[in-house]
């Protein structure tokens, strides 16, 4: 009997079309129900190619069918001593772990939880058939294949050694050494132990398939059925093997391309073998791969039924094509339909006891003879006048016949009067037996016994004594514990408050947000109240304050007339607040700059001071005169708050607008109000320069009689 083939063609998925399916099924020329498989050739759109299967499924069957059709024959098989193996082969994405194992639904269960269904089925009509004259057991092992190593599912990955189970032959068969075997008495509990151990299986996400199987996973479900003195014991095997992959398509990384080579080696050592089957070839190469020596394809005995899972659209066509030819392979592999012995209890071997148990007499060693001394018989029967023996001595007749025997001649004849009786051996008293001396007892020694004795008396009464109750706290005593424990406690909250009041003020102060700084270290204050740094902080923070909100009053309403110019007033504007920013810093530092004026102020060291200079811009400022249309239309522009029409200013964009609108509408710190009434004021906001200002102007389009 030949490897039963059966072809599924999957359905489409949401990502594919119908236009790019070019795999269909077709029925025979015995109109037998669909037995082909056709695909076109990829050089030659054109032609066809057909395959023939024993079945083939489309789109549109469902599991059931596939069941009714393939699977549910070799049940009674089962019970009737044949192995049957069932295997699943296919590339990457194409459904072989959905049509093993199927969904959580009763629909979509797969072939396993159907075949173990029938198995339960048919155990409790044989025994009812035989009236509880047969018992039928069931049992289970489930492991995997994950980088040619075996690993039992049953166990969890963090208690499995790397090196994996070992595998023997016994009997022809290829077993696991030290795999768990675990008994199922329902379909309920099957289904129990079934998903715990697919939890433990090796899974993993590729660009086409979000659960590729990394790893081959081999079921293996063993049926005893006992009748009297007989057991019979068959197997059936249930095989998803991981598909194929093209790691061009796959996106693979470092660890899924390892996972990758592994089974893309063992699938391509399975067609050697095929391949060499299909020839006839005397050396086949199973040991090649621990995959090929467990299926050992064409070797087993019983039912063999391989699943082709395909992919009907355009992208999978050459990995189909090398499917089909496999499967075309396949199908040409005889097995041989062998029924499994039964196995007889014997009658039990009876064990003599008691009188029923005779000794053979014992034989003294013939070659022994010549130096045995051979007393006369006047001797011996001198010894046995004595108490009769309990026990008989056999000996040998030739000790009698030993003098009338020829005397060699090329030994010298031996001189009587030299024969000597062997001494008896001395006895010596043994060391247990001989007396010994009589030892003393000295003084120290009883005294040591003494304490000795006294301690172990102690401690025995010491664990024998019953440890007496704690006495009972009063009430009173108890609050006062509560209370302490609720002070404490509440010492221990408030200051972690504090110092997350701290630490938050320290952020606003890097970001240079010195109101919100100021104001976690006021809250931090009430936990820390005899602190003396955190007030010097908390009063420093408030005079940079004060002064950058004076600056900015004074700023506002000095005409910028006063200046010489007023450019220069603008950028003297500019570095005020900047310098007034930085006090912190240079107060800090400590150094002091005295001008030719002998006015002292503060200063960053030189390299900072490089940052602070301002590239002039020829900005012709109307602040004694009535303002230009365009100073009136951007000051308008800007007090609207419209972000749409700040953002259309040149050199502003989405960001600098949104903070222009939060500073003017929040009035931040650098900004003392919330409506710009000249240049100066809108320079003065924080993120704009006299350069954004100039470009502001000149990018508005007002009438001729404009003055610029």
């Amino acid at each position: 009997m030949s490897v039963r083939v059966v072809a599924r063609i999957r359905p489409l998925l949401k990502s594919e079309l119908d236009k790019d399916t070019i795999v269909t099924a077709d029925t025979g020329p015995e109109d037998k129900g669909a037995t082909l498989v056709r695909i076109p050739n990829p050089k030659n759109e054109n032609e066809d190619y057909s395959f023939q299967f024993n079945s083939v499924y489309g789109a549109e069957a469902t599991q059931q069918n596939i069941f009714d059709g393939e699977v549910a024959p070799t049940v009674k098989h089962l019970f009737n001593g044949f192995d049957v193996t069932l295997f699943a082969y296919g590339v990457t994405g194409t459904g072989k772990t959905h049509t093993m194992r199927g969904g959580k639904t009763l629909a979509d269960r797969g072939m396993i939880p159907r075949l173990l269904s029938g198995i339960y089925r048919r155990a409790r009509k044989v025994e009812k058939d035989s009236q509880g004259a047969t018992g039928v057991e069931v049992a289970m092992s489930y492991y995997e294949i994950y980088c040619d190593k075996v690993f039992d599912l049953f166990e969890a990955p963090e208690k499995r050694s790397n090196i994996g189970l070992s595998l023997r032959d016994a009997g022809g068969k290829t077993v696991v050494v030290g795999l768990t075997e675990r008994p199922c008495e329902s379909l309920k509990e099957f289904e129990k132990l079934y998903d715990q151990a697919n939890v433990n299986r090796s899974t993993g996400a590729t660009k086409l398939n979000a659960h590729s199987s990394r790893s081959h996973a081999i079921l293996c479900v063993k049926i005893t059925l006992t009748t009297g003195d007989e057991t019979r014991v068959s197997t059936a095997s249930a095989i998803d093997l991981a598909g194929s992959e093209d790691n061009r398509r796959t996106d693979n990384n470092k660890e899924r391309l390892v996972e990758s080579s592994s089974i893309n080696k063992s699938l391509f050592v399975l067609a050697q073998c095929v391949e060499a089957i299909s020839k006839k070839a005397t050396r086949i190469p199973y040991r090649e791969s621990k995959m090929t020596r467990i299926l050992s394809l064409g070797q087993n005995n019983g039912l063999t039924i391989m699943i082709l899972n395909l992919a009907p659209v355009r992208s999978y066509q050459l990995d189909t094509l090398s499917s089909l030819n496999f499967a075309n392979r396949t199908k040409k592999i005889e097995v041989k339909e062998v029924e499994n012995l039964p196995i007889f209890k014997g009658c039990a071997r009876p064990v003599a006891t008691g009188a029923s148990l005779q000794r053979q007499p014992l034989r003294p060693l013939t070659s022994a003879i010549h130096n045995a001394n051979v007393r006369k018989p006047a001797e011996t029967t001198a010894k046995t006048n004595g108490k009769p023996k309990a026990f008989s001595v056999y000996s040998d007749k030739a000790l009698n016949n030993l003098n009338s025997k020829r005397a060699s001649p090329l030994k010298r004849p031996s001189d009587p009067s030299r024969e000597m009786s062997r001494p008896a051996k001395v006895t010596r008293p043994s060391p247990a037996i001989a007396k010994k001396p009589p030892q003393t007892i000295t003084k120290s020694a009883i005294e040591d016994m003494v304490e000795k004795k006294v301690s172990e008396i102690l401690a025995a009464r010491t664990m024998n004594q019953t440890v007496p109750a704690p006495a009972e706290i009063s009430d009173e005593v108890k609050r006062r514990l509560e209370s302490l424990e609720q002070r404490i406690e509440s010492q221990d909250d408030s200051r972690t408050e504090g110092l997350n009041y701290l630490l938050m003020a320290k952020q606003h102060h890097s970001r240079g947000e010195d109101a919100s700084a100021l104001k976690m270290y006021e809250l931090a204050q009430q936990f820390f109240p005899e602190n003396a740094k955190l007030e010097a902080k908390i009063s420093k923070l408030s005079q940079k304050i004060q002064d950058k909100r004076e600056l900015g009053h004074n700023s506002a309403a000095r005409p910028l007339s006063l200046a010489k110019t007023p450019i220069q007033s603008l950028h003297t504007c500019k570095r005020s607040r900047e310098a007034a920013e930085d006090s912190d810093y240079l107060e800090e530092q400590g150094d002091t700059y005295s001008n030719g004026a002998g006015s002292d102020y503060n200063s960053k060291p030189n390299s900072k001071a490089k940052k602070m200079r301002v590239k002039v811009v020829p900005l012709a400022l109307d602040e004694e005169g009535p303002q230009t249309p365009r100073t009136k239309q951007l000051l308008s522009i800007v007090n609207s708050h419209d972000l749409s029409q700040i953002r259309l200013l040149r050199g502003v964009g989405a960001k600098k607008a949104e903070s222009i609108v939060e500073a003017l509408r929040t009035g931040a710190e650098s900004v003392a109000f919330t409506e710009v009434g000249s240049l100066g004021q809108l320079i003065s906001v924080k993120g704009i320069s006299a350069r954004a200002v100039e470009n502001m102007r000149t990018g508005l389009t007002v009438g001729e009689n404009d003055d610029h």
